[in-house]
Formats: C-alpha cells, sequence, structure tokens
C-alpha cells in the first residue's frame, strides 16, 4: 500500500497491522459468536436472477441451464425477506495515509483491518459483501459476492490499495463512487464508509447519508490517528495539510482545548447528519484495539438495520 505526495508514490507503513489477511482473522475470531446467521438458505428463499461467475463464487449456485445454452458461467442469486448484504466504501485519499508515533498504521491500514476483519465476520455468515472506494489512484471495486471467495478478493484489493488524491477539489469523484453504490447496493443493506472526515466536499457528508433512504442503511466509521484525535505534537509546530494547501504554524499546547472542542463539534454535526436519517456514527483511533472497534461497528449496523 503507498501514498501520492506530489509526484511520488510513497509506502504506507502498515507496522503493527500487517499482515492484514491473518490479522482479519482474528479479529473476526474475537466476536464471530454474536454474527446473525443469515436465512438465504431454506424457506422463503426466492430466485432473484442471475449475475457473471466471479472465481471464487460458491458454484452450489451456478446456473446449469445457462452453460447448456449460452455457454456463460453464470450465478443464480436469491431474495429474502430481509437482505443482510453489507458493502464495504473505503477513504483512500491521501490524508489517510497519515501515521502518527503513537499509532500501529497509517489511517488507511487501520481502517483496511477493520474493513477485512467485518467482511470476514459477514461472510462466514453467508452474506455478500462488495468493496467500493472513495478518492485514491486506480482502485477496482469488488462486486457483492459471497464466501471465502469474496473475503480473499476483497483483502487483495484492500492490501494493494494506494491512498491519494485531494477529495476537497474533486467534489464529483465522491458523487461518481455513490451513484455506482445506490445502484449496486440492494434492499435492506448496510452501506460501511470508513473515512476520516477531514477534507471532505462541503457536500460530501449529506450525500453519504442519503445513501440510507429507503430500503438501505448507512454506518459512517470515522478513522483518526491518535495525534489527530488529541493533538499530540507539543510546543511550536508547523502543520501542512496531505490535502489542500496552506502552511499553519502555531503552539500546539496552546491551542489544544480549542482545538479538540472544534473537534467535537465536528463530531457532532455529523452524528446530528448521519442519524437524522437512520444512520450510525462509529468514531475510532487507529490506536485502538480492532476487536472492540469492530464490536461498536457490529452494534451500529444492527441498529441502522432496525
Amino acid at each position: 500500500m503507498s501514498v501520492r505526495v506530489g509526484s511520488q508514490l510513497l509506502p504506507i507503513d502498515w507496522g503493527a497491522i500487517s499482515p492484514l489477511r491473518v490479522s482479519a482473522q482474528l479479529v473476526a475470531e474475537g466476536l464471530y459468536s454474536g454474527m446473525h446467521r443469515s436465512r438465504r438458505r431454506g424457506a422463503g428463499v426466492e430466485f432473484g436472477g442471475q449475475r457473471p461467475y466471479v472465481a471464487g463464487d460458491d458454484l452450489r449456485f451456478l446456473d446449469l441451464r445457462a452453460l447448456m445454452r449460452h455457454d456463460k458461467l453464470m450465478l443464480r442469486q436469491f431474495e429474502t425477506e430481509t437482505e443482510r448484504g453489507i458493502w464495504v466504501c473505503l477513504d483512500a485519499s491521501a490524508s489517510m495515509a497519515y501515521r502518527g508515533p503513537d499509532a500501529p498504521g497509517a489511517k488507511l491500514a487501520y481502517a483496511a483491518l477493520l474493513a477485512a476483519a467485518l467482511t470476514r465476520v459477514a461472510t462466514s455468515g453467508q452474506d455478500p459483501v462488495g468493496l467500493a472506494w472513495l478518492g485514491g489512484e486506480d482502485l477496482q471495486d469488488v462486486p457483492g459476492t459471497f464466501g471465502n471467495g469474496a473475503f480473499e478478493r476483497i483483502v487483495s484489493r484492500l492490501e494493494t490499495a494506494t491512498a491519494s488524491g485531494d477529495l476537497s477539489q474533486d467534489p464529483e469523484a465522491v458523487d461518481r463512487t455513490l451513484r455506482v453504490l445506490a445502484r449496486r447496493a440492494g434492499r435492506g443493506t448496510v452501506v460501511v464508509v470508513f473515512t476520516d472526515l477531514l477534507d471532505l466536499p462541503d457536500d460530501a457528508l449529506s450525500s453519504i447519508v442519503s445513501l440510507g433512504s429507503g430500503p438501505r442503511a448507512v454506518v459512517v466509521v470515522q478513522v483518526l490517528d491518535p495525534y489527530e484525535r488529541e493533538l499530540g505534537f507539543r510546543g511550536k509546530v508547523r502543520l501542512r495539510p496531505m490535502e489542500g494547501s496552506g502552511v499553519v504554524v502555531t503552539d500546539a499546547d496552546a491551542v489544544r482545548r480549542e482545538y479538540k472542542a472544534r473537534l467535537a463539534e465536528l463530531e457532532a454535526r455529523c452524528r446530528t447528519v448521519i442519524e437524522s436519517e437512520g444512520g450510525r456514527l462509529v468514531t475510532a483511533t487507529s490506536s485502538e484495539d480492532a476487536v472492540a472497534v469492530l464490536r461498536r461497528i457490529l452494534v451500529a449496523i444492527g441498529e441502522a438495520r432496525r
């Protein structure tokens, strides 16, 4: 994983988070017993159409008639009265590459760990999971699919992602992603957005929340570095944003109280906007125990679905 700064592509340090695949499985196993069982099998399951087969899909759902008639591998899809799908959307803009001295990895790496662990839990319950991106460079989505194949494909995308770009200067990038998600996310789907909520376009949060209208729900997970959460710098500092322009020279000790008050105001405003449409906001710091944060995310998903 890497970050583009200017014309340079720099590595993102995964720190103690790597390797992602193993770490995600360990986090998921810590709370697997709290996850629901899908009602996808048995009574009440109805045929819901077809889609092209993707390597790793469950072969039990191959449409043999489509193969014989059209020589194409197609997968049968099913609907239940309550769809339990999840779409994971990660902010991969440049600010997510930040890592302070007290964090095990960059914000994007920590968000990727949470996203991978959530995918593991969901696929263990036979629920479809998809992956989308906000920002980044040449990042590929993963369509909503089931099982270990879905987990492997999503983890592979997360491990090779790049953090780059300035979303504050590209409002259309957010809209493009959300339009695609609105088409792909079926009824009952929960869209879980991992972002620092920093340097987003003015209307970005409202657009994200709008995904929760109708048959879907939205959970926003704000991931901040400990130094961002507490303004951990000491004395006189010179701060340059990873997105946007300008330099701020200040005394960190003198402005820390006001900084934290404004950060709390931002969180309160975001929470009000998100919850006004039935969504939920989960706040996390990239030095926190990932199992505890994932547990909060699962609780928020349950609340949003209700």
